[in-house]
């Protein structure tokens, strides 16, 4: 592990290499067996609640009758999620083309909303833990397995595929410093994925 700011990073992070490939995974991670939907922040309610109005139409009519009987998220304070459908996906899921897409990310690029979508989405496969250190960690699962093989293949790293939503989270300094500890990591070799140096 790595320290950048009061954030910790786990030593697999530099070396993974990962490129999302919607066309095989289907967005599967918006899906996952489990009943548990993605982690909130406290204060991504509140945007939940704003940008709702602008994503029902592209809702399946399943996903918003749970959200009319169950209301929008579950949990309690520190340990908020999004509601389910049947147990796997997200009620904030559409589907396009046999894909899963999120709803909120489909209003922001059409310019309906200012709010992309829950940062621990934006970030997957990065989960962190908040606090006054930060702890980033690579969360990983067998469906994103074409985007590790994707990344490996154009020499993507994580570290830079994730530029957007780190730098959402984080700030552009703290990027910076991020991905110049990653580039030292990184320049003698590409790694698979899940291994050390």
């Amino acid at each position: 592990m790595f320290e950048i700011r009061q954030s910790i990073i786990e030593d697999d992070i530099p070396h993974t290499c990962f490129a999302c490939d919607l066309s095989a995974c289907k967005g599967a991670c918006c899906t996952i067996a489990g009943g548990t939907g993605a982690p909130l922040l406290d204060e991504e309610l509140e945007q939940i609640k704003r940008s709702f109005p602008a994503i029902q139409s592209s809702l399946p009519p399943e996903h918003l009758e749970i959200i009319r009987q169950q209301g929008l998220v579950e949990g309690a304070s520190g340990s908020y999620t999004t509601k389910c459908f049947n147990n796997r996906s997200c009620v904030f899921v559409f589907y396009q083309d046999g894909v899963a897409r999120c709803a909120f990310e489909k209003a922001f690029l059409e310019g309906k909303t200012g709010w992309r979508k829950p940062i621990s989405c934006h970030l997957f496969p990065i989960r962190v833990s908040f606090g006054p250190i930060k702890h980033l960690r690579y969360e990983r699962i067998t469906e994103c397995a074409p985007a590790v093989t994707r990344g490996q293949e154009e020499q993507i790293f994580l570290s830079s595929f994730l530029k957007d939503p780190l730098i959402r989270t984080f700030g552009a300094s703290w990027y910076h410093d991020f991905q110049l500890a990653c580039s030292k990591e990184q320049k003698y070799s590409l790694i698979p994925a899940g291994s050390k140096k």
